[in-house]
């Protein structure tokens, strides 16, 4: 894959108005290669991992991507992950510095997997990601999430597709 390139991202059927339906098709098994690509990060509250003020975080965040031009439809992840159970960061791909929010850029190779289920198995999907970069000869480093629907949209797609990226 290409340096800083992500597989496509499907958004042709959005029936819910809010989140498109994933198509995992070329998603899962991947080596993707970053150097320096950019993100916005965002943080969230969490009690016991479950976030609290996530809702509020993502609309935030989105609507000044799209106010500023930096939200790109073609390279599109936010890549998630907890910092203790009382917090979660976010990373959201994006084109260009978007102002008044936190920039940050992420270099590093990163295999993915992808996942069907509910969201309470992110810790065993945590683990999987961490034994696939062991079976690969690599140390794990950071694992991310990528969440492609939101509850509700999952819910009304029947599928709850989440995409793993462990960092090796």
């Amino acid at each position: 894959m290409q340096l800083n390139a992500l597989p496509r991202y499907d958004t042709s059927v959005n029936t819910t108005g809010c989140c498109p339906r994933f198509n995992p098709e070329g998603w899962e098994g991947q080596e993707l290669r970053f150097r320096d690509k950019p993100f916005l990060r965002a943080t969230t509250r969490a009690v016991m991992h479950v976030p609290v003020d996530m809702g509020r975080v993502f609309s935030r965040v989105q609507a000044r991507m799209e106010e500023s031009g930096a939200m790109n439809r073609d390279d599109f992840i936010v890549l998630s992950r907890d910092l203790s159970p009382w917090r979660a960061e976010h990373l959201f791909a994006v084109s260009k510095p978007v102002a008044g929010e936190e920039m940050t850029t992420l270099s590093g190779i990163f295999l993915t997997r992808v996942f069907e289920g509910p969201y309470r198995e992110a810790k065993h999907w945590q683990d999987e990601m961490e034994a696939l970069a062991r079976a690969e000869g690599h140390d794990p480093k950071a694992v991310y999430f990528f969440y492609t629907t939101c509850p509700r949209c999952a819910k009304a797609y029947g599928r709850n597709y989440v995409v793993g990226l462990v960092q090796v």
